[in-house]
Order: structure tokens, then sequence, then C-alpha cells
């Protein structure tokens, strides 16, 4: 039987499932740079992007602050293999046209709203002090990408398509947000962070209420992928993204400006 995990322990994998989440994202979003269909959407995107990798800045510092290895949130970020990340399977989908992109961003704003909630109550004064920070560029986040599914949803009979299929593709990979563990369990014993599986009816409720008046139909599957968040099944989407993100410290190893 495996040693129970320590509280350190479980805080650095919970420090390394944020800063993940936010990483590659944030990497995803920044894809869209020079190629949005329009100027203002191009900016809004590259906009979230920067908001995602300073937030990753903060969850990966901490992170190697709590390794205690002397790691900074750059090594962190470019010197792990994909089996070593510890992000949701959602946020490494491919971009795949706009409108997947908008309702990826809609459903990871939402369930990360409700989850910096959540934290900025933490016990750890250093993982409420950065949920109070990125909980005020994640509520424009959720507002705008709330905005835009409604309306691409409830727009033209192409537009809500597009919306309806990008729903449909992305769902399955909701599941895996609310999915619980021992890393969960040892926080929140101590108050530090939120059981996933509490945050789910209020994820339900916001994402229905959003889905409802983009005129969307909510899919009726239950299934969810599940594995990113624990380091054992990424898709290979992840490795051929992390080639991108991490060529130029792999070419100049310990490269400094």
């Amino acid at each position: 039987m495996a040693a129970a995990l320590t509280q350190n322990e479980a805080l650095l994998q919970f420090l390394l499932r944020m800063g993940d989440n936010t990483l590659i994202l944030g990497h995803r979003v920044s894809e869209w740079c020079g190629h949005a269909p329009v100027l203002e959407e191009d900016i809004a995107l590259a906009n979230t992007a920067l908001d995602l990798i300073g937030q990753t800045q903060m969850w990966l510092g901490l992170a190697g602050e709590v390794e205690g290895t002397g790691k900074s949130a750059d090594e962190l970020a470019f010197l792990r293999d994909a089996w070593d990340f510890r992000n949701v399977l959602l946020v490494e989908v491919p971009n795949g046209d706009f409108g997947r992109t908008l309702m990826r961003q809609f459903l990871f704003d939402a369930w990360h709203s409700i989850q910096l909630g959540h934290l900025i109550k933490s016990s750890d004064e250093r993982v409420a002090a950065i949920a109070a920070k990125a909980s005020k560029e994640v509520t424009y986040h959720l507002e705008r990408s709330a905005d835009t599914v409604v309306g691409l949803g409830d727009g033209t009979e192409e537009s809500h398509g597009y919306m309806q299929a990008a729903l449909d593709y992305l769902w399955p990979y909701v599941g895996e947000m609310f999915a619980s563990d021992e890393v969960d369990a040892a926080l929140v014993a101590v108050g530090i962070a939120p059981d996933p599986a509490s945050l789910r009816a209020d994820f339900d409720a916001l994402a229905g209420r959003v889905l409802k008046e983009a005129t969307l139909t909510i899919p009726d599957s239950s299934f969810g992928h599940k594995g990113g968040r624990n380091g054992k099944m990424h898709t290979e989407h992840l490795g051929h993204l992390l080639t991108q993100m991490q060529w130029l410290q792999r070419a100049y190893p310990g490269a400094k400006w």
C-alpha cells in the first residue's frame, strides 16, 4: 500500500495542477495571435493568454518554493516532459475553429471562477493571495467568454451550428475537472482547497444558465475523460504543444536573456 501523501506533497501537486492548467491554456489561446477573425478578438485573446501566463508564474513560482529544490517557474514550465504535467485534458485540446476555442474558454472560465472563489478563503495565505489576484482577471474572462458563447449560439444558423458542435465535442472533457483523489482529500482536510466534486453543482447552474441563453443543448453523455491531471493519460496533442513551447529552452539549455 502506498504511503499517504504529506500535506506538502499534496500542496505541490495541487499547485502544479493549477499552474499547468493556466500554462497550457494560455499557450493554446496565444496561438490565435495574428489569426483571429477580427482585430478586436485578436487583441482580446492575446490579453487573455497574457493573464493566464501571469497566473502560471504565480502558481508555479509557489510550487517551486514548496518543492524546495530551487526550481523556478520557468524551469517547471520548460523542463518537464509531457507525463509530468498535471493539467486537465480540456485545456490541451487544439483550438479548432473559433467556436471551439471560445466554448473551451467558457467551460474552463466557469470552473476556474468557482474554484478561485473558494481558494480566496484558503487556509494557506499564499494560495489565497494568488486566488484573489487571479479572480479579478478571471471574472472578466468569464464575462467575455459567456457573452461570446451567447452571441454566437443565439446568432445565425451557421454560428449556432458551430457552437453546438463545439459543445458536443468538449463536454466529455468537463467531468475531469470535478474528479477527486488523495491530493484533494489531503488539502480539504486542512482547509487549503475545496473538494472538486463539491464545485459541480455551482458549475452546472452557471454553465446551464449561459448555455440555455445561447440556445444550446448540453449533451446527454456522462462520459468523462480522465487522467491528465494525474500525468497518466495526456492526449498526443500535449506532446506537440510542448515541442513548440519548450523549443528555445531545450535548444539552448540554461540560456539567459
